[in-house]
């Protein structure tokens, strides 16, 4: 492996830091995205049926709710506007749904990037290496050919190393979109299951009034 990187040469370098950062985002992605942090369970069960008792919603009791996740965070926004009407408790879970897929979202456009760049960056290493190769054959002749074949080799480890770095950075960037797309339509049910109980609860008031 030192072998190859010191063949790729100096292009090999920018290339390394790309594959350190890409590991670095998919190791933080996986610990922040585990589904028991953003959708802890029960904790949707649990805002309704403290909604269906019927007593007042402390304020303190939905500011705790908010810090626990992301999911906490979207039920709170819909108790801090359940007094207001149903479209205004929509538009404020849509804006607060918004912001929660920024967050979920966080090192995702680096980690594109990186699956962009990265063969890219190949080429260039390739590119690099193919000139110095072409400047001393000018200055010294072809020589022999199995030297030729071997710097062309050389020159090639850089391509081969952007394509080993961008393959799995794509992969690992459509996962965690993925997951992400499938968090945010649990958390919008939820928040819809949370909407009819508010709903039945007004209606209770209603009818005891």
């Amino acid at each position: 492996m030192l072998e190859l990187i010191k063949a790729g040469g100096w292009p090999m370098i920018p290339l390394l830091l790309l594959t350190v950062a890409a590991f670095a985002i998919v190791i933080e992605r996986f610990w922040s995205l585990r589904r028991e942090r953003v959708l802890p369970p029960g904790l949707g069960e649990e805002v309704r049926a403290w909604v269906a008792r019927g007593k007042p919603l402390e304020p303190a009791h939905i500011e705790s709710l908010r810090a626990t996740s992301p999911l906490g965070a979207l039920l709170a926004a819909e108790l801090d506007v359940r007094h207001r009407g149903r479209e205004v408790i929509r538009e404020r879970v849509e804006d607060v749904g918004r912001h929660l897929v920024h967050r979920m979202e966080r090192f995702l456009n680096a980690l594109g990037t990186i699956a962009a760049a990265g063969p890219l960056l190949g080429l260039f290493g390739t590119v690099v290496g193919m000139i110095q190769m072409f400047l001393g054959i000018l200055d010294h002749g072809i020589g022999d050919a199995s030297q030729l074949a071997g710097g062309i080799g050389k020159a090639l480890v850089c391509t081969a190393t952007g394509m080993i770095v961008a393959i799995p950075a794509l992969a690992f960037h459509r996962y965690f979109r993925g997951r992400i797309a499938s968090y945010i339509v649990d958390m919008e049910h939820e928040a819809m299951r949370l909407q009819d109980v508010l709903d039945e609860a007004a209606a209770g008031r209603g009818r005891q009034d």
